[in-house]
Parts: C-alpha cells; structure tokens; sequence
C-alpha cells in the first residue's frame, strides 16, 4: 500500500556504502566549515538564498557524513520523490521522504532539510501562494519559505496535528491545511481547526485515521473539495457541505487526490477503489476489473492539452484523452511502479516522481533523471 510505502524511516532500508576514501571525506569536512549549510550537489556561479545553521557544534559533523553519505552513493535526487512544484522564478521544488525538498535553479540543486529549518524531512506537499511563499508540509509540521528563512506551524500555532498531509490555497487567498487529525485554516498569522460534519459512512475504514484529510482544492464555481481517508469527500460552498461517498456512486472512500480538470469534471484517485469522475451529477468508475492495473490510484494531472494522467499501483502510470487509455512502464523507460507525483513544468517539460526516484518524459520514453541530469534533451 502506498501509506506503507513512503513511511521509509526506522524501517527496512538498503543500506549505503561510503565509497569515498577517507582522506577525501576529511577534506570535505574540513571544507565544510566554508560552504553554505545548503547541500549544493553543483557549486553555484551566482548568489542563493543563505540559510541559518540549525545544528549544534555537537553534531555537526555527524550529519554532515550523513548527508554526504547519501549524496555520494545515491545518485537519485531523492529514493521517493513525493511532488513537485514550480515556482515564479522557474525553480523546480522536489519533495522526498527522506532529504526534506530539493530546489532545482536551472544550474543547481540545493538541499534543505530539518538542519536547515525544515519543520521535516519527509514532504508531503508543497504549493506556492499568490505572494511567492513556498509552503510545505511535512510530518513535523508546517514551513513557509520566503527570503531564504523558513517559519515553522505546529500544533502551538493551533495546527490539529503535526502530521500534515496536504495544503491549498484557494481563489480568496486562504490557505488551507489537512492534518492526521483533520481540516485547519490560516488566518494569516495562526492555523485554527476547521471541522468537517459527520460522514455518511457508517462505520468507515481508514488506512491511518478516519480524520486524516489528504487533499484540498477548489472547482470552477468556487466549491472547496476535501478528500478523506474512509469517509469519502467532502464539497464546500462556503456555507454548507455535501457529503460524497460510495452510497452516490463514487468508487472508494478512501480517497488519496481529488483533480478539477477543465471542464470542471472532479477527479477522484482512491486507496482501493480505482478512479473516479464526477461530472456534477454522475460518477463514471475505472478500476483493475476493466480498465486499470490497480486500483490504488495515488495522484491525479491535467496537462496542458487536456489529457489527464493518473497512476495505478504497480502499472506505471495511464493517459487518458477522453476516449483511449495508454499505459506508460517499464516498457516505455518509467522505473517508477509506485507513482507518486506527475507534473508539467512551464517549459513544457513532464515530470514523474515516486519510489525509485525523478523521470523526464520525451516524448517517446522516459529517462531518469539524477544527480547530474538530463534535465534537458
């Protein structure tokens, strides 16, 4: 299961090997004490926002062999990449389970994790509001970005659980946070818990809690959808909300994304149902029993021409351009089976993400994109 999946650390987990001799990683250390806290994998010709040290002289140095462990011998940007977004600038943010977010510049990759203000190392979500403040959630919280500081939100900043799973901001400029322990809203300078009515579902069956919101967003007419882990989705208009479950027609109630695509179809990617569209009056289902490898579906995109993309447990991930549906695998180069992240940059470029690392599309296959590329081609 994907909940299984990404909850990597104090778990089974291959082992990485220093393969640098020891003279080097002494030079390194001792050049450390001159390079910025920020892990640059290529040095930078201009300058980058300068982060505040959080590590104590009592530890430096072991996290610092930490990261340069996992710097050297995994080439990947990150084991599990979990999203992506792309900023004004153009910079490429990559959430990991493991490394915090890497920040792709066009020249560098920088590394910021929980020595450098984090509130975690793993990232759940990551958006950019309308004042160009990078927001991500992780399990410790909540951190905005902005001017190279981070300002963390935790549950004394009225956060319902430090175990934050998704955030949006909507067309009001609100944003709007879901936690383990469900929904929060910001009012610029704290969180408050924003409480969701009771389901319809009788008795239902999360994966981690019942409360647990695991995506937030808004369709054409201004409605907010909040999906939920066993109590299906919910739709705000502001007043009232309208429970949507499998009682209505939708596939699943433990519903993982929810995607408004341009037509204002609302998408739904489910734990164990398969896909779902809603078209505001009727649910159309696609599940492993006719059309799909698995009916896990993690992430839902909409690329610029309309088709929508979706992964399936296992399969790689599908196109679907109304009428036929494609399979992209290992065939097609993807060696990513547990999708996480599927995104479309402002250059045109297409991006997956998940267990096994970050991959390109072409056009015609998919590459692997690492350490040292190809970002291009």
């Amino acid at each position: 299961m994907y909940y299984n999946s990404i909850l990597l650390k104090g778990t089974a987990k291959i082992k990485e090997q220093l393969t640098i001799p020891l003279y080097t990683l002494l030079f390194l250390l001792v050049f450390s004490s001159s390079c910025s806290e920020q892990s640059k994998v290529k040095s930078s010709k201009k300058s980058t926002d300068q982060l505040e040290a959080n590590t104590t002289k009592e530890n430096s140095n072991t996290n610092f062999i930490g990261e340069i462990t996992k710097l050297v011998t995994n080439p990947q940007i990150g084991e599990y990449i979990r999203n992506i977004c792309q900023d004004k600038n153009g910079y490429l943010w990559f959430g990991t389970n493991d490394y915090g977010i890497c920040r792709y510049d066009g020249e560098n990759l920088s590394y910021f994790s929980s020595k450098n203000g984090l509130s975690g190392d793993q990232v759940t979500s990551i958006i950019e509001d309308k004042q160009g403040n990078i927001w991500i959630t992780t399990y410790g919280g909540v951190s905005k970005y902005n001017d190279g500081k981070f300002t963390n939100y935790t549950t004394d900043d009225g956060l319902s659980d430090k175990g934050v799973w998704s955030i949006f901001e909507d067309s009001k400029g609100t944003i709007w946070v879901g936690t383990l322990n469900g929904l929060c809203r910001f009012d610029g300078k704290k969180f408050s818990p924003f409480p969701l009515p009771p389901s319809k579902v009788k008795d239902p069956i999360s994966q981690l809690s019942t409360k647990r919101i695991t995506c937030i967003t808004e369709d054409k007419e201004g409605n907010i959808w909040f999906a939920t882990d066993g109590c299906g989705a919910y739709k705000y208009n502001g007043t009232t909300f309208t429970n949507f479950t499998e009682k209505e027609g939708l596939c699943n109630n433990n519903i993982y994304c929810i995607l408004v695509d341009k037509n204002n179809n609302i998408w739904f990617g489910t734990a164990n149902g398969g896909l779902s569209k809603y078209n505001g009056t009727a649910f159309t289902n696609y599940t492993e029993n006719d059309v799909i490898g698995n009916n896990e579906v993690v992430c839902i995109y909409e690329d610029k021409v309309g088709n929508i993309w979706f992964s399936s447990e296992g399969f790689g991930i599908y196109r679907f351009d109304g009428k036929t549906l494609i399979n992209f695998s290992e065939k097609e180069g993807l060696g990513v089976k547990a999708v996480q992240t599927i995104f479309e940059d402002k250059e045109g470029r297409f991006w997956v993400g998940g267990g096994g690392g970050l991959y390109r599309y072409n056009g015609k296959f998919f590459v692997n994109v690492t350490k040292k590329g190809p970002w291009e081609g």
